[in-house]
């Protein structure tokens, strides 16, 4: 099932404010009452095409994004990096978080923006200190993110917080799909035409149940928080009015376009 957040053009008359609902194969939305992380599947009486709305990101973060870095053996070759022997992990803030389509703004303290396409666990329920046997039973569902990083800020700051969480620096989208199983699913990273990362989600280091049990075990998450998953080897930087676009095999396409500097 795919989970969509979005606003409706006026002439749906379902108002301006943004809602949530069911994308189906023929592209209608079904819309619910509530956001279904918290209130279930209820559905309202309403349908709107798809192609009649403006897709938001599928969930607001309530707390915080949890980003796991160098879970790639590739990645972290190119970053100069030994692999890690336990999940490295940092924090944006849900400030960072836009939707499909949506602009990332460069900062003008920075003269490097970087792309880093990865996969995005959403949670679904409060936990702590889940083991791996039991990840599923917290997990919502899955989407695609782009770990946005000011390159040089990272390095000359020593860590990752400033550099990673501008605001519009976490892209996720285009909605949450909730069978989702990842597997060997290449996930994959165009920007402006040209393939820069392929990868198959089976090259990560740490697998999701041991990701979710490694973050719960040192804080607790709330229902939609995501989890970034890390990001494979292909990395770089986005010029100003660069199109980016990542997909997953079976969660679609997340695209946005970069800002002039400054903007």
């Amino acid at each position: 099932m795919r989970i969509v957040r979005f606003t409706p053009a006026d002439s749906a008359g379902l108002g301006s404010d943004p809602l949530f609902g069911v994308l189906n194969d023929e592209d209608q939305i079904l819309v619910l009452r509530g956001d279904p992380i918290y209130s279930g599947i209820v559905p309202t009486s309403s349908k709107v095409a798809l192609a009649d709305v403006r897709l938001l990101a599928p969930t607001i973060p309530r707390s915080k994004v949890v980003c796991v870095g160098k879970n790639y053996a590739d990645h972290a070759k190119e970053m100069d990096s030994e692999v890690p022997k336990e999940p490295v992990i940092f924090i944006k803030p849900n400030t960072s978080v836009i939707g499909p389509n949506d602009i990332i703004k460069w900062p003008r303290i920075t003269d490097r923006v970087d792309f880093e396409g990865e996969l995005a666990i959403v949670i679904g329920r409060i936990c702590k200190d889940i083991s791996a046997q039991n990840y599923k039973d917290v997990i919502y569902g899955y989407t695609i993110a782009n770990d946005v990083t000011a390159r040089n800020i990272q390095k000359s700051d020593g860590q990752w917080a400033r550099a990673k969480g501008f605001d519009t620096f976490c892209p996720l989208g285009p909605w949450i799909e909730t069978e989702f199983e990842a597997k060997d699913q290449k996930i994959t990273t165009i920007l402006d035409g040209e393939l820069k990362q392929s990868e198959p989600l089976s090259s990560m280091i740490f697998k999701i149940p041991e990701i979710v049990e490694f973050v719960t075990s040192a804080m607790t998450l709330l229902p939609g928080d995501v989890i970034l998953t890390g990001t494979p080897a292909g990395i770089g930087p986005m010029k100003e009015g660069s199109e980016v676009s990542i997909s997953i095999e079976g969660l679609g396409t997340l695209s946005n376009k970069v800002s002039p500097r400054g903007n």
